[in-house]
């Protein structure tokens, strides 16, 4: 199902003045992403402030973007949480939505499992899901993270096909040599390890940098499908920098900030993350290079 999908966006969620979510601002920013080279999403993510969403909105959220984007892109839904039961429920309700083509399950943060914890966490997850699950790996949020040993051993559930992962290109190239008897995809959760994972034989890339650099994300991909690596190598060269700016502060915050200022969203996010200072913005556009 990841054939040929390279460019996934994790898409902000864009709240209103009265901090609900503004679905017509949700609507202009996925028409600019597809018509930027997005070719997926992952809906309610940590780009898109799944801490600070209520279950019904997530819901309501991921049946919007069902219907509004039809068979246009491929669908992931976030039904991950540090509860077990709470992951199963939500796996099997963003399952019946007819559009959801997988289903985005993260390591259980705070509690700190070990690793047969987490294994039996995403097997009982996977299990209760009709739809594919994605395991997403960020030991930079969620203080533990799965190892190689425990990702191949989850590739082999019949319902587990692909990982986003957010750790090192050593770590991904690890999980691509080790998977390749099954129908796995690694993506990477790093902007900036685009390349690195690509030329290791990763699906691709799970992004926010596309949010405002999809055209030349694009021409990365292209760039590395025909085997011009020395145009690859300069467009990853120009992105890096750009990449890292988006989480010079608290994300999404950043990309709110430069989306506002085109007017496609307002300059708002949920509480705990707080909404970048005039200094900041100032600060973020002079490490945009802008």
């Amino acid at each position: 199902m990841y054939e040929n999908i390279n460019l996934i966006t994790a898409i902000i969620t864009p709240f209103n003045a009265a901090n609900d979510i503004d679905y017509p601002a949700l609507k202009n920013v996925i028409d600019d992403l597809l018509n930027h080279g997005t070719q997926g999403f992952v809906i309610a993510g940590t780009t898109g402030e799944s801490p600070t969403l209520t279950h019904q909105e997530k819901l309501t959220l991921t049946q919007y973007i069902a219907d509004y984007v039809g068979d246009k892109a491929l669908l992931i839904a976030n039904a991950g949480t540090n509860n077990t039961a709470e992951s199963v429920i939500n796996a099997r309700e963003l399952s019946e939505i007819a559009r959801v083509d997988a289903i985005l399950a993260v390591t259980p943060y705070y509690n700190k499992p070990s690793q047969s914890g987490m294994i039996a966490h995403f097997t009982a997850i996977a299990d209760a899901a009709s739809k594919p699950v994605m395991l997403y790996n960020i030991p930079g949020r969620s203080a533990v993270g799965l190892t190689v040993a425990s990702v191949v051993a989850l590739a082999q559930h019949d319902n587990i096909n692909a990982i986003k992962e957010t750790t090192s290109a050593e770590f991904i190239g690890a999980e691509i040599e080790q998977t390749q008897a099954v129908d796995f995809a690694v993506y990477t959760g790093e902007d900036a390890q685009t390349l690195a994972a690509y030329a290791q034989g990763g699906a691709g890339t799970i992004s926010v940098a596309s949010h405002l650099y999809g055209d030349e994300m694009t021409a990365l991909f292209a760039a590395m499908n025909a085997n011009d690596w020395r145009e690859a190598g300069r467009l990853q060269r120009y992105l890096t920098p750009r990449m890292n700016a988006l989480f010079a502060f608290p994300s999404p915050a950043p990309v709110k900030a430069k989306l506002s200022e085109v007017g496609m969203v307002k300059n708002i996010v949920r509480l705990p993350i707080a909404p970048l200072t005039n200094d900041e913005q100032q600060k973020l556009n002079q490490l945009l290079g802008e």
